[in-house]
């Protein structure tokens, strides 16, 4: 909407809400002196009712949020209490006089009506300094400009960019023609898409690995070096009592913390010494040309 017509709406607005004004007031002074109140007292009190419904209103523009259903609710309730104000004021005759007069033949309803006129005012003071305090401290949520969000430099952003999708500015110049010669169309009237040139994106490097120092003394271990004679003695000891179905590298290695190879060498040794032992030995055969006198003189 253009200036102009905003300027004409509120006119509107503001003429419409002087003419309800005018014509609640002989309502609300009539009733409110008919309960006691004195002339000058009765001359203001439509402006403590109705007033504040415009107070309520012009909140209800500038909040936001909750405290903008409040000012709602503070303007729904006193528009409510004016009206049967001003309709109390037309169904009591006696009330045009400006004197005292009772707003209803049934007691409790009089006494309603006088209790709801009386404490308008108290309730104009109470409400009307909270809708104020509101729109004092509202802060307004500035509204973010587009073009500043996308002339923001990169490193102001939240979110940083996957490391996938940044592009280098080196380009492979052989890729590109041979990918051309590789999608040559088989056939004239099919059409090979264009081939983009790929771009070679920068592989990000890891922090090197710290360099460590040597080893201390107190660290090291202080068992000695054992020769293969030496391990071959202690396997002969250990396996002793061992079946020939435990005898293995790998228990042999884990038994005595050796390594793979000479473990599968002594394994190989044990099981040579078991199998010879456990083998009888073979018997000589006598030769018989040395036994036989006569075959050895032919």
């Amino acid at each position: 909407m253009s200036r102009a017509g905003k300027f004409w709406m509120v006119l509107g607005l503001l003429t419409v809400v002087g003419m309800a004004f005018r014509v609640s007031w002989n309502a609300l002074r009539d009733v409110v002196a008919a309960i006691g109140a004195d002339p000058q007292a009765a001359f203001v009190y439509p402006m403590v009712v109705d007033g504040l419904m415009a107070l309520a209103l012009v909140a209800a523009l500038m909040l936001t949020g909750p405290d903008r259903k409040f000012a709602l609710r503070v303007l729904a309730g006193y528009t409510v209490a004016s009206l049967v104000l001003n309709y109390v004021h037309g169904l009591v005759p006696a009330l045009h006089d400006g004197g005292r007069a009772r707003l209803a033949d049934w007691p409790p309803a009089h006494y309603a009506l006088v209790l709801l006129a009386s404490c308008l005012p108290v309730g104009s003071i109470y409400f009307g300094s909270d809708l104020v305090a509101k729109v004092l401290h509202h802060k307004p949520e500035p509204a973010e400009n587009t073009q500043t969000t996308a002339n923001r430099s990169g490193s102001d952003l939240r979110g940083s960019a996957a490391p996938g999708t940044a592009e280098s500015v080196y380009e492979s110049p052989d890729l590109a023609p041979a990918a051309a010669s590789l999608t040559e169309p088989t056939s004239p009237t099919v059409e090979a898409a264009p081939v983009r040139p790929v771009r070679v994106v920068a592989a990000v490097e890891s922090r090197p690995r710290r360099t460590t120092g040597t080893v201390p003394k107190s660290a090291r271990t202080t068992r000695p070096t054992r020769t293969p004679e030496e391990l071959l003695v202690e396997a002969r000891t250990v396996t002793a009592d061992w079946p020939e179905s435990d005898l293995t590298a790998d228990r042999l290695r884990t038994t005595l913390r050796t390594s793979a190879d000479r473990a599968r060498f002594l394994r190989d040794v044990l099981k040579a010494e078991r199998a010879a032992v456990s083998r009888p030995g073979l018997a000589a055969v006598p030769d018989p040309v040395a036994d036989d006198p006569a075959a050895a003189a032919n």
